[in-house]
């Protein structure tokens, strides 16, 4: 019995001092989300900054004094051409309207008076009862009646256009960005009420150096990205405008956004990524680069599949999936996707 002991014991004990111990495996359910570094043809590109403009955006302004006794909307309500957006008291602008229809009354029939006198004065002068300067006269008097009569016509339609303008309607459809005006305040010629613009037709106002603009008007290809809101968007055309400016040596160019562009507005900030050829670049996920401070660095899958923490150097190019690595990787690496969750199952950690 001690012999049989004896021999277990030094078995176990062999097999204990018989090579290295084994290399602990990852944990059950911590297979991370990877990707591989690639290599691969990217697009190069030159970037600039930029501002998202409206290429419709216009400010609504009073044509006629009165006061304000409606505003139907508000700033971010969405407007349909035609729909009436302000009204101003017309009362003034009623009365005003209703004394020129009186007064084309008065011509019409002063009118006809002196038509009916020009006929009669024309047979009085055939029977030669009146001289030819009577007739003269009420044939005068006949064309100042109509002269008189175009001039009512015309005030009267002043009249109605001035009364119209107490109703302003929105030019085309859109969004309202700015309420100059409140309820019951006075609206005065030329004072502006609201300011709104065309969501459809949006574009971005890039200045770059004039030494950039022969590479990038050779390929009339960008890409717009607005940090804001995450999003990266194909321009649908690259207009250069012809001028530069003496002081700065730079000059505009605009990228026209699709219309079914949603999310930004003018003002709001983005890049113009602007393409001017092609090369070979190392390139690694977007999703897995991890910013700290000024330490920019990647989680790096080993053979056992654990993750360790390495520091990379970044380049500019790349798209809104992957970016270039100028150093600390290799092609056929893998990067976990997920670097929070990386860091919490690293050896280190």
């Amino acid at each position: 019995m001690k012999r049989a002991a004896a021999l277990l014991l030094a078995a176990v004990l062999t097999a204990c001092g018989s090579g290295e111990p084994p290399k602990p495996a990852a944990p059950a359910g911590s297979v991370l989300r990877s990707a591989p570094v690639e290599l691969r043809e990217v697009e190069l590109t030159h970037s600039a900054e930029a501002v998202v403009e409206a290429v419709r955006q216009s400010t609504v302004s009073a044509q006629i004094a009165g006061r304000i006794v409606e505003l139907r909307f508000d700033v971010g309500d969405s407007v349909k051409k035609g729909e009436v957006i302000v009204r101003i008291d017309e009362r003034a602008a009623a009365q005003a309207a209703a004394a020129s229809t009186a007064q084309v009354a008065e011509a019409q029939a002063a009118l006809a008076n002196a038509r009916a006198q020009y006929e009669r004065s024309k047979q009085l002068l055939a029977q030669k009862f009146i001289s030819a300067a009577a007739l003269d006269k009420a044939e005068a008097d006949f064309r100042q009646a109509q002269a008189r009569l175009t001039a009512m016509l015309a005030g009267a339609g002043q009249a109605a256009t001035e009364r119209s303008f107490a109703t302003i309607v929105a030019p085309y459809g859109g969004i309202v960005s700015a309420r100059h005006v409140e309820l019951g305040e006075m609206a005065t010629p030329g004072r502006p009420l609201m300011t709104g613009f065309d969501p459809s037709t949006l574009r971005v106002v890039a200045t770059v150096a004039q030494q950039q603009v022969a590479a990038i008007q050779a390929v009339g290809r960008a890409r717009v990205e607005v940090p804001s809101i995450g999003k990266w968007i194909q321009a649908r055309s690259v207009t250069i405008v012809p001028s530069a400016d003496p002081r700065t040596h730079t000059t505009r160019i605009r990228l026209e956004l699709p219309e079914d562009v949603r999310g930004i507005y003018p003002g709001v900030f983005a890049r113009a990524h602007f393409v001017i050829g092609r090369e070979p670049r190392l390139l690694v996920p977007r999703d897995a680069v991890l910013r700290r401070s000024e330490v920019t660095a990647v989680y790096v899958l080993d053979a056992r599949g654990f993750p360790l923490l390495r520091q990379v150097r970044l380049g500019t190019a790349g798209d809104e999936r992957a970016i270039e690595v100028l150093a600390g990787l290799k092609p056929g690496e893998r990067v976990a996707l997920d670097p929070a969750k990386a860091g919490m199952r690293s050896p280190a950690s």
